[in-house]
């Protein structure tokens, strides 16, 4: 895992699980992330982890493929910061998928009418955009936000 500093720092994960998907080492990481911006949102991302073996057979040494999935749920009372909240959104989380440039985000929106928090994992290449994302959403209900 090579995490990935902007500006503002974006939230640490933490690993809470790991799937075995075959032989040649390759799996499943599972990780939760909790916005630094919005107490009480927890994050739990999934993306594929290459290992040495596929590697080795594969060539392609430093790079992991683009996949993820996200689900993001109230994890307890929400309390808001300053958020970004125009529709580009904010960066959360960012861990760099190989060495130059590739890099999986989650990116926070809010959708100010609905009174919603949209969560989009995806990822970001300087030179070969993905369509490959996944989007999770979390109600404010009383949550109070103006």
């Amino acid at each position: 895992m090579f995490l990935s500093f902007g500006l503002t720092t974006p939230a640490a994960a933490e690993v809470v699980g790991n799937v075995d998907v075959d032989w040649l080492g390759n799996d499943i990481v599972v990780e939760a992330v909790a916005d630094p911006k919005v107490k009480g949102v927890t994050c739990h991302l999934a993306y594929f982890e290459r290992g040495l073996i596929d590697r080795l057979q594969k060539g392609n040494w430093f790079e992991d493929p683009s996949n993820s999935s996200i689900s993001c749920r109230q994890t307890g009372p929400i309390e808001i910061g300053e958020i970004d909240r125009s529709d580009e959104g904010e960066d959360v989380f960012s861990e760099r998928r190989s060495i130059i440039f590739k890099t999986l985000r989650v990116k926070r929106i809010f959708d100010e009418a609905n009174q919603t928090l949209i969560y989009v994992s995806h990822a970001r290449d300087v030179q070969n955009g993905s369509a490959k994302m996944s989007m999770s959403t979390v109600p404010l209900f009383g949550a109070g936000v103006d």
